[in-house]
């Protein structure tokens, strides 16, 4: 039998193959499967048209320019998303610092939730608590007005600005919560494996 490879024919397989190599890689040939001596490796293992390997090799590297294209854009939404959660975790701090501050005002009376309280400055420097606000007081305010807030249930503080916005928001969960929660009108498992291997039990 006649041996089809010639050594400018094998030389041009290796140098394709090498080619390829750069980007990608080819399945591994065997020179004897099964034990038995392929009479023309060139045939048997021969990779096609040059262009092949090219169009092969762009595929490989346009797999790569995607895969790196999608980790890009999904790292950008954690990092987004990592921000925004910064921004909510100096958000709370902050809001947790007017509210201890608030607590220690000067007041005389015994401060209930869902009121609203207006703080005043004395000239010593003193802050303190009132339950009248610069309108009632008219011209004859005695002390600097320094803002009003609202007494939450949760003993937390809103600004008076921001107080009917902040009551939309607890309204809404509210009627959430007070929804009964729908339940199935059967318990049965829907599976059916899971029913037989109870019942096998």
């Amino acid at each position: 039998m006649e041996d089809g490879a010639t050594p400018g024919t094998t030389q041009g397989v290796i140098e394709n193959q090498g080619v390829l190599s750069a980007a990608g890689a080819l399945v591994e040939l065997t020179p004897t499967p099964g034990g038995l001596a392929l009479v023309s490796p060139y045939h048997t293992h021969r990779v096609g048209d040059p262009l092949d390997l090219v169009a092969l090799a762009e595929q490989v590297q346009k797999a790569n320019e995607f895969v790196r294209a999608n980790a890009t854009n999904k790292l950008t939404v954690i990092a987004e998303q990592i921000e925004h959660l910064q921004e909510q975790a100096r958000k709370v701090l902050e809001d947790a610092r007017r509210d201890a501050d608030l607590h220690h005002v000067a007041c005389n009376i015994v401060k209930k939730p869902g009121n609203i309280y207006y703080l005043y400055k004395r000239e010593s420097g003193q802050r303190y608590f009132s339950i009248i606000s610069p309108k009632e007081w008219g011209t004859g305010c005695p002390h600097d007005f320094l803002g009003a807030y609202k007494l939450q249930h949760d003993l937390s503080w809103t600004p008076y600005e921001d107080a009917e916005k902040q009551d939309a928001k607890i309204s809404i969960v509210n009627k959430l919560l007070s929804q009964p929660v729908a339940l199935p009108s059967s318990t049965e498992r829907s599976f059916q494996g899971f029913t037989s291997t109870e019942s096998g039990l």
